[in-house]
């Protein structure tokens, strides 16, 4: 499935990630018609004819891309890790969204014993792929639960011990009375490029990267 060949489809979701981009696009000659958190256009005309935006749940921007509906897109590293990222070329860190992912506890949960006296914890997330992954590396027995909504809540009802969440001030754990406790990796959000697309649309898709790439090298 392939967007109108004579059009560069850029994949972009509403609110910070969609801000940040903004100069990226600017540095690119790209200037978006309308703005996403007033308009309810879903499809975004651009000042340029040959380029429009779509704008989709930050969790979908990786399936868009990888099934030809968008050529580009920018997506967290989170959301990159847990797609999986088939059939996506990833050549850019942009340096925006950047926050930690970080286990987390409620105040006064000694995490540290209970890992140490291998305790089988339950860990609510909605990164079960990378909380996986980071728990069986430390050779923890954990139950993931797997939420959508609010991280913080399910260690203050008893529904998990700890959760598996992005923190970039902290003020939301400090807020509800939970700590963060350790550090899985830090996130950003990348620049993700359909790979038949990079080889269709070359002489369209490539200038746009030249020129994110030297805009986020400034």
């Amino acid at each position: 499935m392939n967007n109108s060949s004579g059009v560069t489809t850029i994949a972009l979701s509403k609110g910070r990630i969609f801000d940040d981009t903004l100069p990226l696009l600017a540095a690119a000659g790209i200037v978006p018609q309308d703005d996403p958190e007033t308009s309810r256009k879903l499809i975004i005309a651009t000042n340029r004819p040959d380029v429009r935006l779509v704008i989709v749940r930050a969790s979908d921007v990786p399936t868009y891309v990888q099934y030809g509906a968008a050529d580009l897109g920018v997506a967290g590293k989170d959301i990159l890790l847990e797609h999986g990222g088939d059939g996506i070329y990833q050549p850019l860190d942009l340096n925006i969204g950047k926050c930690n992912m970080m286990v987390a506890v409620r105040e006064g949960f000694d995490y540290a014993a209970a890992v140490k006296r291998g305790a089988r914890l339950n860990v609510a997330t909605k990164f079960v792929q990378t909380a996986r992954e980071h728990f069986a590396s430390k050779g923890m027995h954990v139950d993931l639960i797997k939420l959508y909504g609010s991280m913080e809540l399910a260690p203050l009802t008893g529904l998990a011990d700890a959760i598996v969440d992005l923190v970039s001030t902290g003020s939301t754990l400090k807020a509800n009375h939970l700590v963060a406790v350790e550090q899985i990796m830090p996130i950003s959000s990348r620049l993700v490029v359909n790979r038949a697309a990079l080889k269709l649309k070359r002489d369209a898709i490539q200038p746009l990267l030249d020129a994110f790439e030297r805009a986020v090298k400034k």
